[in-house]
């Protein structure tokens, strides 16, 4: 018989009859790649706005307040075989955690980004310092699994590399036109993901044409741009491989990033990338990802230098060693099995 695990999120996931919808792809598929193995059971934020990602799961909570929502932790520790997965660390899960030890449970907290970075540019200094209050007390009380080595601290825990990729994105590959600077952007419309700044870099850059995928129809009336093209968010894989094919650079303008899996899903269809020195780290080791000062000089000169040697850059693409879904899905259970 499956155990129960719990997976407990400051997600925002929205309710249609029985249906529910979420933004994040990686809130979809974690849990429901996980669910092979346990019986899994979400607890996460209600969203009021509709949502693009169905969640392929029966046993899924949501609350529209902390205390009702904390009060569903609360129930859930009186399954005493069962499991509990936190994913990242924010108010809502910290306190969950901190309940959870209160209870007699360890939980585990799946780290995806650097929360210090984060919180530091949304909230400034204090946010940064609210984050390190609630780290420094989670890592005590949890078991820590992240998506890079630098994200734990030097606190000990699991290190796992994330992916959605499966062998779909690896096959029937399509040559792209470099008679136009075509750039894809795939992500949310959020402050500290940098798009806002990407914007007035190209704003005066007519040769440069701008695909965003991802945002929603309130982002759409925020930007107004001639040379940008706004696409929502796309749930068939298949046009989002199409989307990619489409255009000839990925680029990811984020001033903080743990592991994004744009980046593999780039790669994955021979489209380089491009990125600022902030996020320099993602690189890995991985060809085809090139570093941009965040001005507009520099960015139009890494975009030259990409078309220019578009063929060769591909070609030293082919040897990257890239993730896979399910290798993911199996080192998470193991993990916490």
């Amino acid at each position: 018989m499956k155990k129960t695990l719990y997976v407990i999120s400051n997600e925002k996931i929205f309710k249609k009859k029985e249906f529910f919808f979420c933004d994040n792809l990686d809130m979809k598929t974690t849990p429901e790649g996980l669910n092979k193995e346990f019986k899994v059971k979400i607890i996460a934020r209600k969203s009021e706005i509709n949502r693009r990602q169905n969640i392929n799961l029966e046993n899924i909570r949501v609350f529209s307040n902390i205390f009702s929502y904390l009060y569903e932790v609360i129930k859930s520790s009186k399954d005493n075989d069962s499991k509990f997965l936190l994913i990242s660390l924010t108010p809502y899960t910290f306190l969950a955690s901190i309940l959870l030890k209160f209870l007699g449970k360890k939980p585990f907290l799946y780290l995806r980004s650097n929360g210090y970075d984060e919180y530091k540019i949304i909230l400034g200094s204090t946010g940064k310092f609210i984050y390190h209050l609630m780290f420094i007390i989670a890592v005590t009380i949890t078991t820590l699994v992240s998506c890079r080595k630098h994200i734990l601290m030097g606190k000990k825990g699991y290190v796992v590399s994330p992916s959605q990729l499966d062998q779909s994105w690896h096959e029937n590959h399509i040559v792209p036109t470099t008679d136009k600077i075509k750039l894809i952007y795939v992500g949310r419309i959020k402050k500290e993901k940098g798009i806002f700044s990407l914007l007035n870099l190209i704003k005066n850059q007519p040769e440069i044409n701008l695909t965003i995928v991802g945002a929603s129809e309130e982002d759409a009336k925020v930007i107004n741009q001639q040379n940008v093209n706004i696409i929502k968010i796309v749930e068939d894989k298949k046009k989002l491989i199409g989307l990619y094919d489409q255009n000839n650079i990925l680029i990811l303008p984020s001033y903080t990033e743990g592991y994004p899996m744009v980046i593999l899903e780039s790669l994955s269809r021979l489209r380089p990338v491009i990125v600022f020195k902030e996020i320099d780290h993602v690189i890995n080791g991985r060809k085809g990802i090139f570093i941009s000062n965040r001005n507009s000089h520099d960015l139009l000169e890494k975009i030259n230098y990409i078309i220019s040697n578009y063929r060769s850059i591909q070609d030293s693409m082919k040897s990257n060693k890239l993730p896979n879904n399910e290798s993911f899905i199996k080192n998470m259970e193991e993990i916490m099995s």
